[in-house]
């Protein structure tokens, strides 16, 4: 099933391959779901929606009023609608715009407030009249906040209400700034934020004492007042996505109301759409074809349920959990545990690049050639360590011609103290050994300066930028040096998307291709590991993704030989794991191996102690990634096969 999140996107909506009825999806999912292959697909298609509603309101000479979110999730909405504008000749100058939310105080200029979000995006480059613009005012005493909360009120029904509401949603289930407990009566105001929230969006603030602990937001009856309403979600939404569409209507989950709503759509990508019971549990939506794949998943799912080994499940199980099917079309109960068994035992291996002179037909990857070469392209400078370290080091030690391309300088995740104290370190040796230190001096005192003046979220000078990727270079080599790789071995792509100096992202460029292109066509690997990780919370993960997979296909596509000799194998990054029905290759770890691979997290200094963007998780790396190669072993030994130290997962990308 993963294998689908990262196929070449088709032109419409993803439909599930199996035989599935909508009638019966339809008696779990209580909202309707459009689902697409990736955030580009379905931000067209939400775009595609506002636009036609703009062109049918000026047909008739009336208003568009729409209802704007902010965040990460409808950036990709904002490009495409800015696209329409400039070539289609879309025009705004009908839309009056409310916008759901803002942070609470906060100035209008700043980089963080929801009004820069707007005009940054969209409304600097289309031509909709400032006069309909409408922001709540994060910049306002508490009184006069609460005044202007029913003057928004207000605005919005004399405009003739909401005629299209986009939304996104937070992991705790938000919409808007409506936090778990909100009233579906509650109208536009000033709440509290949610820890999780402010947690979630420190990514802005540099950390989380900065975030606001107040907002501005409209009300649940306010969104729910909306002739129709879009929410959008992306990437590693799956949960609440299922808990909003298929479970009960409750204040403590704010989006499961909008099941209430008559006119609302979720529009997901397949990742975010993972949990609903189509994907997850698919048996219990219709016939479908009972694939390998399916039936380890429904199999794996049932023994995990019931806390029983695959081997010990009988008929009886099956048949009071709603697989009574799949033994009437494959048969005798131990007989499908025995098939997914093998299928578990066999995804086990200590040879990740294959185990030489054997054959072995199920074994995850191939034993010729042997040593292979291999590249872990790693999006940031320590993600090869923490999230595949064990692999990375059972790799070289197999005799692996092993290579890391660490594809962004990773330089905006590195505190201002580490500059001033490392420039410091670089003035005291070259006086140590009598060398000319005035220019360092120079650097040092003009660092301290700006530093000591520097506004939040100013973007650092070209010199400190250039000192930070530096330090995170030095820390990357020398995790390599401890696996025990050659210097010719190690790779600083630097791919221009990345070099903003902020957290916002340019898309992938033709450059980022063209340096990963040029890199794969030198060393021609056997093996590539990438970082699946689609749950990265400023989405630098992602884009690494994508400009690789660019650049095997326009190789494949050109003919070169050696791509069609080359496996790419994901891992997931510091933030989740595979699900276990998914995996294809499982790497064990002894006590010690985990050690190591602790030790070689340990060298990443600039990321110790105190992660700068740890999403909504505040543990460093090395107890994120401890826990989770343990869980996955743990669930291993749940299913009846050997029990581990930790397991690092992979599963396999075809293209």
């Amino acid at each position: 099933m993963p294998l689908a999140f990262y196929s070449p996107a088709p032109a419409g909506p993803f439909h599930n391959q199996t035989n599935i009825t909508m009638s019966m999806v339809d008696s779990f999912e209580k909202i309707h779901v459009e689902i697409f292959p990736n955030t580009k697909s379905g931000s067209a298609y939400v775009a595609a929606e506002i636009a036609q509603l703009i062109k049918q309101k000026q047909s008739t000479g009336e208003k568009c009023v729409l209802g704007l979110a902010t965040g990460s999730t409808p950036i990709s909405m904002y490009v495409e609608l800015v696209r329409l504008h400039r070539e289609d000749g879309l025009s705004f100058k009908n839309v009056v715009s409310f916008n759901l939310d803002e942070y609470f105080p906060i100035e209008r200029s700043a980089r963080q407030s929801y009004w820069s979000f707007m005009h940054r995006h969209l409304f600097d480059h289309v031509d909709i009249d400032p006069a309909n613009i409408h922001l709540p005012n994060g910049n306002l005493t508490k009184e006069q906040a609460k005044q202007h909360c029913a003057e928004y009120e207000q605005k919005i029904d004399e405009a003739g209400g909401i005629d299209l509401q986009v939304l996104g949603i937070g992991n705790n289930g938000h919409i808007g700034f409506n936090e778990p407990g909100s009233s579906i009566f509650s109208k536009t105001r000033i709440i509290n934020l949610d820890n999780n929230t402010r947690t979630a969006n420190a990514k802005e603030f540099s950390n989380i004492a900065k975030v606001p602990r107040l907002a501005l937001t409209m009300g649940i009856s306010t969104i729910m007042k909306s002739k129709r309403i879009l929410l959008m979600a992306w990437g590693n939404k799956a949960a609440i996505i299922a808990k909003s569409v298929e479970g009960n209507v409750t204040e403590q989950i704010p989006a499961s109301i909008l099941q209430q709503h008559n006119n609302c759509t979720f529009v997901v990508d397949e990742l975010a759409a993972s949990e609903l019971t189509r994907f997850k549990s698919p048996w219990l939506t219709g016939d479908i074809q009972w694939s390998p794949a399916i039936i380890k998943r429904a199999v794996v799912n049932l023994a995990l349920k019931l806390e029983k080994p695959v081997l010990s499940l009988t008929t009886h199980d099956y048949n009071e959990n709603g697989l009574g099917d799949l033994l009437v079309e494959k048969g005798d109960a131990y007989e499908i545990n025995l098939q997914v068994f093998y299928l578990l035992r066999d995804s086990i291996t200590g040879w990740p690049g294959g185990k030489p002179n054997t054959n072995i037909p199920s074994h995850p990857e191939r034993s010729i050639p042997f040593p292979k070469r291999c590249v872990i392209f790693s999006p940031h400078p320590d993600d090869d360590i923490i999230s595949m370290g064990g692999t990375f080091m059972r790799l070289h030690d197999q005799g692996h011609d092993v290579h890391v391309a660490y594809q962004t300088s990773g330089n905006i995740a590195v505190t201002d103290e580490f500059v001033t104290r490392f420039i410091d370190f670089a003035v005291g040796f070259q006086q140590m050994f009598d060398m000319d230190n005035e220019k360092s001096r120079q650097i040092l005192a003009e660092a301290r300066k700006f530093l000591s003046t520097k506004q939040l979220h100013q973007i650092d000078t070209p010199e400190i930028r250039s000192i930070k990727g530096l330090i995170r270079r030095c820390e990357a080599k020398a995790t390599c040096k401890y696996v025990g790789l050659k210097d010719e071995n190690i790779h600083f792509q630097n791919l221009p998307f990345y070099e903003t100096g902020t957290i916002d992202k340019k898309p992938m460029g033709e450059e980022d291709v063209r340096l990963t292109i040029e890199l794969l066509s030198k060393i021609k690997p056997q093996q590539v590991f990438c970082a699946g990780d689609l749950a990265d919370p400023h989405g630098t993960h992602k884009v690494c993704l994508d400009v690789v997979f660019e650049s095997l296909r326009r190789l494949k596509a050109a003919g070169e030989e050696w791509v069609n000799d080359c496996w790419v194998w994901l891992y997931k990054g510091a933030w989740q794991e595979w699900d276990i029905a998914d995996i294809e290759m499982a790497i064990p770890m002894s006590p010690d191996q985990v050690i190591k691979k602790r030790y070689g997290i340990f060298i990443h200094q600039s990321q110790k102690d105190s992660v700068p963007f740890q999403g909504t998780d505040s543990r460093e790396f090395w107890q994120r990634a401890e826990e989770r190669n343990g869980n996955t072993a743990n669930l291993y030994a749940l299913l009846g096969l050997t029990k581990y130290a930790a397991m690092e997962a992979f599963v396999r990308w075809h293209y």
